[in-house]
């Protein structure tokens, strides 16, 4: 075979394996395009509160059960309130909404009091990898008294309400109107993300009432 018969057969070589390629494409773009089979997710352990399904007349729902703080009304301290908040499998919506209830107060006929000023409202919430949530106020939320144990008691209510119920998140860091912050009111440094501090709690908890039961007898809480 001459040099030149070599070359036209490679040439026709080359010219038979396009056409394979060009009749075979869309098949193989059909397979690039499906969907890949994800098994479902399992549990980390550091997910927080467990969904639990409640029956609605149109449907069930997805909510959980969390625990809020706010002020004690017989002594300075902060006191957990459980209440239902709906289930979100978006973290910092959850978070978001965690905190949104905690802005809103104790439940109607709750005796316990509110932490944070009135008209306080969550602009966002986002976390880090690193296990750290960044919680953004408005400016309402400077709006208190000004005393130190106040203050002390209105950033770990937020701090405390967010890490105690989501284990994956480790600290917390206000930020006031889109801005780090420097304090609320001139006492507890926001400038870095802080852990939670349940030294904090009232010598006394009360128990959330059930609808149509007796009024319960606080029980004491762990020592610190």
């Amino acid at each position: 075979m001459t040099a030149r018969s070599a070359n036209l057969a490679t040439i026709l070589g080359l010219v038979a394996l396009l056409a394979v390629i060009t009749l075979s494409a869309p098949r193989w773009s059909r397979l690039f395009r499906q969907e890949l089979a994800v098994p479902p997710s399992e549990g980390s352990g550091d997910a927080g509160p467990e969904p639990v399904v409640a029956d609605e007349p149109g449907g069930a729902h997805r909510s959980i059960n969390v625990r809020l703080f706010f002020n004690s009304p017989t002594e300075p301290g902060l006191v957990m309130e459980e209440r239902e908040v709906p289930f979100s499998s978006d973290l910092p919506l959850q978070l978001r909404g965690v905190v949104e209830q905690l802005a809103a107060g104790p439940k109607t006929g709750s005796e316990l009091l509110p932490t944070l000023p009135p008209g306080t409202r969550v602009l966002e919430v986002f976390v880090t990898g690193r296990g750290v949530a960044y919680v953004d106020l408005s400016g309402e939320a400077t709006k208190g008294s000004g005393g130190v144990s106040e203050e002390l008691r209105a950033v770990y209510s937020v701090v405390n309400s967010v890490a105690a119920n989501f284990p994956a998140i480790k600290r917390v860091q206000i930020l006031l109107d889109d801005r780090p912050a420097q304090t609320l009111s001139g006492h507890v440094d926001l400038s870095r993300p802080l852990p939670p501090d349940m030294t904090l709690l009232a010598t006394s908890t009360l128990t959330p009432l059930a609808p149509g039961a007796a009024s319960p007898q606080p029980t004491p809480s762990p020592a610190s």
